[in-house]
């Protein structure tokens, strides 16, 4: 059985900051890509950044100077640093990775969302 726990999700005025944390854990092999995604009330879920195992990051235009994605392989956990928070951040994050479990299956797995709120 494989978990994704995120945290670090909340309440944040406009121009502030907020690191989301995502850990994974269970019967897990390795883990290759990991990242975040979120979905605003009425829209569709989106890409914000993902990380490989190797460190290559991929960040969606809309967050690309405001956000980093960064990984722990040891923790087996994934962060997104956020700044300069807008209210059009607004939106549910979840966190996803791509991971190989002991005994050969591989898929993606998903974790609960958190909620991201950004007050103007």
């Amino acid at each position: 059985q494989v978990q994704l726990v995120p945290s670090g999700g909340g309440l944040v005025q406009a121009g502030g900051s907020l690191r989301l944390s995502c850990a994974a854990s269970g019967s897990i092999f390795s883990i290759n890509t990991m990242g975040w995604y979120r979905q605003a009330p009425g829209k569709q879920r989106e890409l914000v950044s993902t990380i490989t195992n190797g460190g290559s990051t991929n960040v969606a235009d809309s967050v690309k100077s405001r956000c980093t994605i960064t990984r722990n392989n040891a923790k087996n956990t994934v962060y997104l640093q956020m700044n300069s928070l807008k209210p059009e951040d607004t939106a549910v994050y979840y966190c996803n990775a791509d991971i190989w479990v002991a005994g050969g299956a591989h898929r993606g797995y998903w974790g609960q969302g958190t909620q991201v709120t950004v007050s103007s």
